[in-house]
């Protein structure tokens, strides 16, 4: 079974910037639609982003403007990219493709503060 591994979360200040890399380890992620999720301290996990399945990356409604993401095929690493960092983005960060088809990640935590 494939597992991915999330990085690139820490300590950052409001207003800040991050990236997020996502590694399914052992296989390609070109034939499927991967996505970000996250998962704040009590609540449930909620969708934050996915590539495009058809033409355009999805996103929370929420989040418009804000979040990026994107693929490297030469490095199989599915990238996360927030900037204008909130208090309220504090959450655990996960991703998998669509479906859930790779065992959960560890996430990477991203803590939003000053």
């Amino acid at each position: 079974q494939v597992r991915v591994v999330e990085s690139g979360g820490g300590l950052v200040q409001p207003g800040g910037s991050l990236k997020l890399p996502c590694v399914p380890e052992g296989e390609s992620f070109t034939p499927y639609v991967m996505v970000w999720y996250r998962q704040a301290l009590g609540k449930q996990r909620e969708f934050v982003a996915s590539t495009p399945a058809f033409g355009f990356p999805d996103f929370a409604d929420r989040d418009q403007g804000r979040f990026a993401i994107s693929g490297d095929n030469t490095k199989n690493t599915v990238y996360l990219r927030i900037d204008s960092l909130r208090t309220w983005d504090t959450a655990v960060y996960y991703c998998n493709s669509r479906g859930t088809k790779f065992d959960w990640g560890q996430g990477t935590q991203v803590a939003v503060s000053s």
